[in-house]
């Protein structure tokens, strides 16, 4: 084979690369009345080690996920691919069992995964009847539920990254939203921004970001808070970035 063949080879994997990460993240979760969501992934490099996804589950329940690999590029997205579709098979045979799910989870990619490789991953099911959201964070940067009155609560339940530690253990955490209620999950890519003066634009940027636009659609807040983040880095990113909105209408 050609050095010329070789790389239009490559090339080519590469595409077909970025196309299934690309799958992995669209969203698979119908409209809700009482619910309105949103979200946005952007890779420093065509592949990434960050990502998200809505997806319908059984009885009606919305899952969401949002994830962060260790590392970055190929590595990385190699380790969210694993994680998300053992993530997927897991929840067709345990349900929402989420306990048994993320220790299924961990188990199967401790045994596949490199000694330094692991992610940190947030999955909730919400129940668009009861407006619950149950939970498990996986080492991730905890979530912020932002409520109408501006009080903040953090969703810290969980137990540590997925692939860290071969017998990890999970607890599920709960929480009920409201009426005008803002979920907010992101990747650390997001709350390490750094201006040119070397400051972090931290989870106070981002709460900035969001409260004027909470009166959005999940979609407009989501823009809002890029649109917001860039200003502060003057279009400077360092690393891979999601930014999740669920929004309680």
């Amino acid at each position: 084979m050609t050095s010329e063949a070789m790389v239009v080879d490559v090339s080519q994997d590469w595409m077909i690369a970025c196309w299934v990460q690309e799958r992995f993240m669209q969203t698979d979760g119908r409209p809700l009345d009482t619910m309105d969501y949103g979200a946005r992934c952007r890779q420093m490099q065509a592949l990434g080690g960050d990502c998200y996804e809505f997806a319908q589950h059984k009885d009606n329940l919305l899952a969401l996920t949002v994830g962060d690999a260790s590392g970055k590029g190929l590595a990385a997205a190699l380790m969210i691919a694993n994680v998300q579709s053992s993530l997927r098979t897991a929840s067709a045979f345990a349900g929402d069992d989420l306990v048994a799910v993320f220790g299924a989870v961990n188990r199967q990619v401790y045994a596949s995964s490199l000694d330094d490789r692991y992610a940190t991953i947030f999955y909730g099911l919400f129940d668009p009847a009861a407006l619950t959201l149950r939970y498990i964070n996986a080492g991730h940067n905890p979530p912020m539920v932002i409520r109408r009155d501006g009080s903040v609560i953090l969703l810290h339940t969980g137990g540590a990254p997925i692939g860290m530690f071969r017998d990890s253990s999970y607890e599920e955490g709960w929480v009920q939203l409201k009426t005008g209620d803002l979920l907010l999950a992101y990747t650390d890519g997001v709350i390490e921004a750094v201006n040119p003066a070397g400051e972090d634009w931290g989870t106070s940027g981002l709460q900035r970001a969001a409260a004027p636009s909470a009166t959005q659609c999940a979609g407009g807040i989501v823009d809002a808070i890029f649109a917001s983040m860039d200003a502060f880095t003057q279009g400077h990113q360092t690393d891979d970035a999601t930014v999740v909105v669920l929004r309680v209408p």
